[in-house]
């Protein structure tokens, strides 16, 4: 099967390019995390230090930094805020593991493995306290009214997402509506405050928000179709996992539409069992493809990505700018 978009850009040329970019910034934004974690309570500061330590993309600080220096010079502001999307980002991967009982994250044992589910929950909170009174220190309240309402709105979509786990009437619009919750409003968010702490105008704000919004909405469409495509070594868990869980996903959604009864009740065996062990993975993989789940799934994603491209487009040309075009492009032809 194709991947996912064009990749007009050489990826590992632009990852690099972008991560030397920002590379002095993000250096910055490290030191600004370990500082940040330390806590009066060993075990907080142990699990906050153990989800840094496992890396991952450090996408939305990457976004945050961008933005800011496309509005103008980063400032402390920058690397503050930025500090406080990833830690807002650990809060919410630290309770979802709770939540979804996870065994792995990023390919080690996730905290809640390690430290227990009350360790793990407390030491969520507490990351996203923190978060908060770091961002406090700006005095600035229409910065914490876009935290607090991005924190309303992805604990919403946690809820909302336990709800319809287990059932496999999960609609396009119930799934789109989840997916802008959890993950393209912190996209957005991150956009949006890399460019007020850049102090610039609110429309500039307003359109890298949109564009950020489309980003993150390509984003995971693409990594649930990689939960079904990859493989567990690339994705650093367990390939199948949302079905597992009892997530309906877009591929499966769309699958759904055009598979057979027995196909249908294939898919609620997996989610009322919890395993595979009565329908084999590769069974609801085939029927996916089969039925075009991964390519109309696929196709809604470049929708996405074009539009978020098209937005970054009306830009004026700064290597910034090209950053932020070549990021579309990372997000969609992506294979973890």
């Amino acid at each position: 099967m194709n991947r996912m978009g064009s990749g007009n850009i050489g990826q590992s040329l632009t990852a690099r390019e972008i991560f030397e970019l920002v590379h002095a910034d993000l250096t910055r934004v490290e030191q600004e995390i370990n500082v940040q974690l330390i806590a009066s309570v060993d075990a907080i500061t142990n699990i906050g230090k153990y989800l840094q330590a496992s890396g991952g993309k450090r996408l939305r600080p990457i976004l945050l930094l961008l933005s800011s220096h496309l509005a103008g010079p980063v400032t402390e502001s920058s690397i503050r805020l930025a500090g406080v999307v990833e830690m807002i980002h650990a809060a919410t991967l630290v309770h979802d593991d709770v939540i979804d009982i996870a065994q792995t994250r990023r390919g080690r044992p996730s905290p809640n493995v390690v430290w227990g589910n009350h360790s793990s929950v407390l030491a969520g909170d507490w990351l996203y306290m923190q978060a908060f009174q770091v961002a406090l220190r700006e005095r600035n309240f229409e910065i914490l009214d876009i935290l607090i309402s991005l924190t309303q709105m992805m604990v919403e979509g946690e809820l909302l997402q336990l709800e319809r786990i287990g059932r496999v009437d999960v609609s396009e619009s119930d799934y789109l509506d989840l997916v802008d919750r959890k993950t393209a409003s912190l996209f957005s968010a991150c956009a949006r405050l890399g460019v007020m702490s850049g102090g610039a105008e609110d429309g500039l704000a307003s359109r890298l928000g949109e564009f950020a919004w489309n980003l993150g909405m390509a984003f995971q469409l693409v990594d649930d179709i990689l939960d079904f495509t990859a493989t567990a070594e690339v994705l650093g868990k367990p390939v199948g996992n949302d079905l597992r869980e009892g997530k309906v996903t877009l591929p499966l959604i769309y699958a759904l539409e055009h598979a057979s009864e027995q196909e249908r009740q294939m898919v609620e065996t997996v989610l009322a069992d919890g395993n595979y062990e009565r329908v084999p993975f590769d069974l609801v993989r085939v029927m996916i493809e089969q039925r075009g789940g991964f390519e109309r799934a696929q196709h809604r994603a470049t929708a996405f990505t074009e539009k978020s491209r098209a937005l970054i487009s009306a830009f004026p040309d700064s290597p910034y700018q090209r950053a932020l075009l070549a990021v579309t492009d990372l997000v969609t032809d992506r294979d973890h």
